[in-house]
């Protein structure tokens, strides 16, 4: 089974979402995805649950340049992207590197899933009151490196690249 990453961005309290949206726009965070998904010389693959994929505004779907896969139990269909039962069926796509991009209940899955070996993580230096938070992971993975510091919208970050115990 292929290994896969996790791409998200945080709060200071794991925070990642509120009312079905991210809750700040940083323009650094959104470059620093698209080059981290779209790497490589081959197609990547980007994970996600139904509710990512309809929070997505609808002229920047699918995520070009990358297979998308929706995570639906329920057999949810949308144009232009692939529709997977289970994370252990998205993972038997074919595809370069394999990114699980949201929301919360997916990354509770993938999280502790077997082929989940490394997370990057945008540390968003406020708190939003988000309805939707991110598990914790420091019992499972170490924090291997900082690889970049911004200030968007008047708010330091930081991108961190954990890997698996």
């Amino acid at each position: 089974m292929q290994d896969f990453s996790i791409v998200v961005a945080i709060d200071s309290q794991l925070g990642i979402g509120k009312n079905n949206a991210l809750p700040w726009r940083l323009k650094e965070d959104m470059k620093h995805f698209r080059e981290l998904t779209t790497a490589g010389t081959e197609m990547n693959s980007v994970i996600m649950g139904r509710k990512t994929w309809e929070s997505i505004p609808q002229k920047f779907r699918p995520l070009p340049g990358r297979l998308n896969v929706i995570l639906s139990r329920s057999g949810y269909g949308a144009p232009m992207a692939t529709t997977a039962a289970s994370m252990d069926e998205a993972l038997e796509w074919p595809a370069g590197k394999v990114f699980v991009i949201g929301g919360g209940e997916i990354y509770q899955e993938a999280i502790k899933h077997p082929s989940c070996k490394e997370l990057w993580i945008t540390r968003v230096g406020a708190s939003f009151a988000c309805d939707v938070t991110f598990p914790r992971y420091e019992d499972r993975f170490q924090l291997e490196s900082v690889t970049g510091r911004f200030v968007g919208n008047g708010i330091e970050c930081s991108i961190e690249r954990w890997t698996h115990r």
